[in-house]
């Protein structure tokens, strides 16, 4: 890209904070809510049990549940959601193929107005929509892309998305239950905790990469959001305790 005359060439460092990021595919962001989902969840099942001062063994296997029964709901719910999606997303453009087959010069003329809006003149924007109409394939898509705003070649996967959201859940809910498998008592909730906080850290650091917020403001909420639910449950587990049950 060439500058004005007159207008000084943009830095590189400038070129590089200008550049946009990409908000559509959202694979690694997914991945960091999932991990944040597990870790909070699972720090408040760990830390509620642990506060009733049982065997253990009751809180492994209650972190164990909280991680498996967490992870397979959360799999379950971004399969299902997925799915659906994916579906709409396939009915839409299938009615689209139709009309394109049924309405050709209508198609053809709704999308030269498209490239009219965008500054192509009339003539032009008509050739063009002319040459992309004569393909079918290039016409879905360039009609996909324009009209609903999606790439047919691009519709999620319902089992990646399950995969994905499984790993990511697993990898959160793991982290504050590692401690009891080496420990127990004060010192495994300690580490819990300790281990738990550690990983709000980096999710909010992940966190404010992704949405350009302060680093300070992003880490201090994910701490936030995981110790307030981790001491709600250890003080009502505190206050139940084992003999209450």
């Amino acid at each position: 890209m060439t500058s004005s005359p007159g207008r000084p060439e943009p830095s590189h460092e400038e070129s590089e904070e200008h550049r946009h990021r990409d908000i559509r595919g959202g694979s690694a962001r997914a991945a960091v809510f999932g991990v944040s989902d597990g870790l909070v969840s699972n720090v408040g099942l760990i830390l509620g049990v642990a506060g009733a001062d049982p065997a253990p063994s009751i809180v492994r296997l209650a972190g164990l549940a909280g991680l498996i029964a967490g992870a397979i709901s959360m799999a379950a719910g971004e399969y299902n959601s997925m799915r659906v999606q994916t579906e709409l997303l396939e009915r839409e453009l299938e009615l689209e193929r139709l009309e394109l087959k049924r309405n050709p010069e209508y198609e053809t003329a709704e999308l030269a107005e498209v490239y009219e809006t965008r500054g192509m003149a009339a003539d032009q924007a008509r050739e063009m929509a002319e040459a992309v109409m004569s393909d079918p394939e290039v016409a879905l898509e360039t009609h996909a892309r324009e009209e609903l705003g999606l790439d047919p070649s691009q519709l999620g996967s319902p089992v990646g998305a399950a995969l994905s959201s499984f790993c990511a859940f697993t990898v959160g809910a793991l982290v504050p239950l590692v401690p009891w498998f080496l420990g127990s008592g004060t010192s495994a909730i300690v580490a819990s905790v300790l281990a738990a906080v550690l990983a709000a850290m980096l999710v909010g650091v992940a966190i404010g990469r992704f949405t350009g917020r302060p680093l300070v403001r992003t880490v201090s909420r994910q701490i936030l959001f995981t110790l307030v639910p981790a001491t709600l449950t250890f003080a009502v587990g505190s206050a139940v305790g084992v003999s209450g049950v």
